[in-house]
């Protein structure tokens, strides 16, 4: 079983119907799709059909490899409005990160939410407040 994070703390994550971006026929309606993307993925290649997604997870393969969090941007300028969740190895010191870079929750393993348990997560929740760029518009 897994777990989602959002704002709100831990919830058991529901069964979902992810499809591998790679098994996505060109022609597809994707307006139904869930899609999987990994950290590799070339966007430019999905620029006509991502806005239409129901929903995208992004593979975080390794808590080193920050690429989700440029694919998570790159996919709401896009115009991408669904839900968006990374999943993988996703740490809660990340959590602000991930946030402010398009993700609506993260997706970890059960492993990891016992080392890092909901507390850390939500004091990382208020990832609005503490960036360092709403700090500098403050002062102007």
């Amino acid at each position: 079983m897994t777990i989602i994070v959002t704002d709100t703390g831990f919830a058991k994550a529901e069964p979902s119907t992810y499809v591998a971006l790679n098994t996505v026929p060109a022609n597809a309606d994707t307006a139904s799709l869930a899609v999987d993307i990994p950290s590799d993925a070339d966007l430019s290649t999905l620029a006509a059909h991502v806005a239409s997604f129901a929903a995208v997870r992004v593979d975080f393969p390794s808590f080193a490899d920050g690429r989700g969090f440029t694919i998570a941007k790159r996919l709401r300028e896009l115009g991408y409005s669904g839900p968006l969740r990374a999943r993988g190895h996703v740490i809660a010191d990340q959590y602000a990160m991930a946030r402010r870079s398009g993700f609506d929750e993260v997706e970890i393993s059960d492993d990891l939410a016992a080392r890092q348990p909901e507390d850390q997560w939500l004091a990382r929740a208020d990832w609005q407040d503490h960036d360092y760029q709403t700090r500098l518009k403050r002062r102007a």
